[in-house]
């Protein structure tokens, strides 16, 4: 394998802390039918990355190279491709869970994982915004349907997903409803919440009542506490698993929609939020950005649960 048929890749061969995580040459991908490879220049890192470093949840396979995030330049399509041709600039999101390998210098996935990148931003921005953006959009719109005026509770507002989806709610006319801690309000607020709770200091359930849409990115008892604060007739979206036949029963009497999401790969989707960008209306915070080599690094600083938005690999 010359250098030219290689690349380079964040792996692992055992499941652990960051410090399995390390920097090998693998072969290049190459397309399939509806397939294009992308030489990726940004590749955000989201919790579910260093859960599945932690242990084989869904990738139950050693050797292992993370990532879902992808901005890059398409470098080849495979048969039947007719959406990109080498040299577009794109980003989108592998098909989760199985999909994942976009922590490396080329990965390959399904031509309608992708779309045109937007010109107004960077591939860091970019590559900071797929599978939360999606997240969130899926949860709000595809789920949720949230319209105009309606009132929705993000818990985690400045988190990930939670400082994408205030983006995005607000895009859709919602009154939003954030909980942060005290030192991000102003972070979410610039979002466009138009209420932060500091879930430190004040208990949700106290400061806020009938809402349309509660999003949990948290499960435990922030979900189960979600409940009281929605209409009857609302909706849960939660991201972790949870509930169980007592959450059942209480939702079933109020008449409460309970959904668990799982993100999914979306042309669709990913154009959307792409002329959301394009628009004015959606940006990613990203509060790091680390050389590939250094994931270990990013890994380490996510884990910590402080950062704000994203944080992002890049590859020279």
């Amino acid at each position: 394998m010359t250098k030219n048929e290689s690349m380079r890749a964040i792996s692992q061969n055992v499941y652990g802390g960051p410090e399995v995580l390390e920097e090998v040459r693998l072969p290049r991908p190459v397309a399939g039918p509806s397939q294009i490879v992308v030489a990726v220049r940004a590749a955000g890192v989201n919790p579910t990355d260093w859960k599945h470093r932690g242990q084989a949840l869904f990738l139950d396979r050693l050797p292992l190279v993370l990532g879902w995030d992808v901005s890059g330049v398409v470098e080849s399509v495979g048969f039947g491709v007719t959406l990109f041709k080498p040299g577009d600039e794109v980003f989108g999101m592998l098909p989760y869970p199985y999909g994942v390998g976009s922590h490396a210098e080329f990965t390959v996935g399904p031509a309608r994982a992708f779309a045109h990148k937007p010109e107004n931003i960077d591939h860091v921005q970019a590559g900071a915004l797929p599978l939360a953006a999606l997240t969130a959009r899926q949860a709000l719109v595809d789920t949720a349907d949230v319209r105009p005026g309606q009132r929705v509770l993000i818990h985690a507002a400045a988190g990930g997903v939670g400082h994408l989806a205030v983006q995005i709610a607000k895009s859709l006319g919602a009154y939003v409803i954030g909980t942060a801690s005290a030192a991000k309000h102003d972070v979410v607020r610039g979002l466009g919440a138009d209420e932060v709770i500091d879930y430190r200091t004040v208990d949700f359930g106290d400061a806020v009542s009938d809402v349309d849409m509660v999003l949990d990115p948290l499960s435990g008892d922030t979900r189960a506490r979600s409940l009281d604060v929605l209409r009857p007739g609302g909706t849960l979206v939660s991201l972790l698993p949870g509930g169980g036949p007592a959450e059942a029963a209480k939702a079933a009497a109020r008449q409460i929609r309970v959904e668990n999401l799982l993100v999914e790969a979306d042309h669709a989707g990913m154009t959307a939020i792409a002329d959301l960008v394009r628009a004015g209306e959606l940006r990613a915070h990203v509060e790091a950005a680390f050389p590939l080599a250094e994931a270990a690094k990013a890994h380490a600083l996510g884990e910590t649960e402080r950062t704000t938005g994203k944080l992002v690999l890049v590859v020279s």
